[in-house]
């Protein structure tokens, strides 16, 4: 085995690694913008949650850990949509909110 045949079966198993761990982190924001919708009572539209930011922060350890945003839609009439938002840093949620809107 050669060292470019190593490489590119580690940059395969890297993004497999990076794949999963990506989806399961956007399950998890999809379930919690769920929970957070219906404490709000407003309806989650698509039953989506998009990536729209990622970036390296430390947390209040100093750590360094990846930081996303992700972005939903939201309905309270049926009729017009809304913007959400999740901020994690590492699998950590720490802010959710909702655009101001109608009830």
């Amino acid at each position: 085995m050669t060292l470019g045949t190593l490489f590119w079966i580690f940059t395969a198993g890297f993004a497999a690694w990076y794949w999963w761990q990506a989806k399961a982190i956007k399950d998890d924001v999809l379930q919690a913008a769920h929970r957070y919708c219906k404490t709000m009572d407003v309806l989650l539209l698509d039953d989506a949650v998009f990536l729209r930011g990622i970036w390296f922060k430390r947390d209040q350890n100093g750590n360094l850990r990846v930081w996303r945003r992700f972005l939903f839609d939201f309905t309270t009439t049926g009729e017009e949509r809304y913007t959400g938002r999740v901020i994690m840093l590492g699998r950590k949620i720490l802010q959710m909110e909702l655009d101001p809107h109608k009830f």
